[in-house]
């Protein structure tokens, strides 16, 4: 798919170079020398801009090889950071979708700024091709017409192939990991359940020769992961405790684990939702799709480094056999609770597959959930909310979100938060004390069975669905985090 060459001009379906305000590149004059200055003529008239994520589009008519000429506007080279760097060439690449081109050669030099190096930039174009162009898959009996997709993609660079390669595929695996993420969130709760996402787990971990292990409802009974149990009793479908480990490292030793979230549908139970607050709920595992993302991305980078994945799964679901509030269960840590709102069921699920998290070596803890209402309140869509018991360990997961574009905003944790999880008169524990800081008492649930475990807990109840189409892909399923764990991974 990636291609490396080092002459301008050669037939192409489309040529792109990058304009920063202000400056004229090498293979800017070298275009407007063959077309005989035509290219500065239109770049006076306001045909072409250098403007932020304004694409301009000249058309060759054979004075060059290329048949087309795309200019990406990239404004101040000092204002562009890595997320402006993509959602300028997402916009691009959205444009030549959207005109059919599969065919594009990229002038890489001259759009590099002062503060990215050549494969920084290679890494970014191909993560914002990847995902600017993924398309949601339908269920209409009548064919919806699918845009075509980029083919070949050239840079036209000094660089040599041995330095660009990596990067190149670097970014399309990130951009692979969301996209597995958004298929995920989007697919039907009738169809994407516990046993079939385990399925998937399954075959991503053949791909990618993963160690993989599927705990059913007798092994959860056997190790005594009552709270998991307790969410999954009103549901007809089983659930499955599903653990993927990546081995990059001779030993199994500094370990990381993903935890993600992965309940296929949640009424809410007994506490149920009102209608309107049910459609959508089929996006409560966007947490595990979240870490299967990131797994198909380590599997294809192959870091080194450790990695285990868990994500409890199971529907939340209304019968004769769910449970209720003011049931009492006892989790796998030992730990009882008292179950006082059915509709907040992610922590129970959580809470076991922390427990197990540790069981199996983790020395440290990123979960990643779809939790609460609470953090939307806080923080709308634009920002997950974070809470951590090891500011050192967040620092870095923050630091890495950054750069992706996932921003985090670290919210309280302290004993004073910690107190009221405390506050039952017939449990250790209870689930909801109070619907004051409703965010922060999700996180603190968790929280209370990563213990000493360097922990970061991620509320992506928020950002985990694009309201609108933007530069990076579709409206819907955004696979937020899926480049956030992955990075981690890759670069701790």
């Amino acid at each position: 798919m990636f291609q490396f060459r080092k002459e301008l001009f050669y037939e192409e379906e489309a040529l792109v170079i990058g304009l920063f305000s202000g400056k004229v590149s090498k293979s800017f004059e070298s275009l407007n020398e063959v077309m005989n200055g035509s290219v500065s003529e239109y770049a006076h008239a306001g045909d072409i801009s250098s403007d932020y994520q304004v694409i301009s589009k000249l058309l060759t008519h054979k004075q060059a090889q290329p048949k087309r000429v795309y200019f990406v506007g990239l404004g101040d080279e000092n204002n562009l950071t890595r997320d402006r760097f993509r959602k300028a060439f997402g916009a691009l690449f959205k444009k030549l979708q959207g005109e059919g081109i599969t065919k594009v050669s990229i002038e890489l030099d001259g759009l590099v700024p002062s503060d990215l190096s050549p494969k920084e930039c290679a890494s970014l174009i191909t993560e914002s091709m990847g995902m600017a162009t993924y398309q949601l898959s339908h269920f209409k009996t009548k064919a919806k017409k699918e845009l075509p997709y980029v083919k070949f993609l050239t840079f036209v660079t000094k660089e040599t192939e041995e330095d660009l390669y990596y990067s190149s595929a670097l970014g399309y695996a990130l951009s692979k990991g969301v996209n597995t993420a958004r298929h995920l969130v989007h697919s039907p709760a009738n169809l994407l359940t516990a046993a079939e996402m385990a399925e998937f787990a399954r075959e991503l971990a053949l791909m990618h020769d993963f160690s993989v292990e599927i705990l059913e409802k007798d092994d959860m009974e056997q190790m005594g992961m009552g709270a998991l149990l307790a969410v999954n009793q009103g549901s007809e479908e089983p659930p499955a405790m599903i653990v993927l480990k990546y081995q990059g490292l001779p030993e199994w030793d500094d370990v990381t684990a993903f935890v993600g979230k992965g309940i296929t549908y949640d009424t809410g139970g007994y506490s149920i939702k009102p209608k309107t607050g049910m459609p959508g709920m089929k996006g409560d595992m966007g947490g595990a799709a979240a870490v299967l993302g990131a797994m198909e991305t380590i599997g294809r980078v192959q870091p080194k480094c450790n990695v285990l994945a868990v994500i409890p799964s199971t529907d939340n679901m209304i019968s004769g056999s769910a449970f209720k509030p003011d049931d009492v269960i006892t989790s796998m840590s030992g730990r009882t609770i008292e179950v006082l709102n059915t509709d907040a069921e992610g922590r129970l699920a959580l809470a076991d597959a922390v427990t197990y998290a540790k069981h199996l070596k983790a020395d440290r803890i990123i979960d990643v959930a779809t939790l609460t209402g609470g953090v939307v309140t806080a923080l709308g869509s634009w920002m997950t909310g974070a809470m951590t018991n090891n500011n050192s360990l967040f620092n870095k997961v923050s630091a890495i979100a950054g750069q992706m574009g996932e921003p985090v905003w670290q919210l309280p944790y302290n004993e004073d938060y910690r107190a009221q999880i405390k506050k039952s008169n017939i449990a250790d524990l209870n689930n909801s004390p109070t619907r004051k800081a409703h965010a922060i008492m999700g996180g603190a649930f968790v929280g209370e069975f990563a213990e000493d475990t360097p922990w970061v807990h991620l509320d992506i109840a928020g950002t985990s669905i694009n309201e609108q189409s933007h530069e990076l892909g579709p409206k819907g399923p955004s696979g937020v985090m899926a480049r956030t764990l992955a990075s981690f991974a890759i670069y701790s």
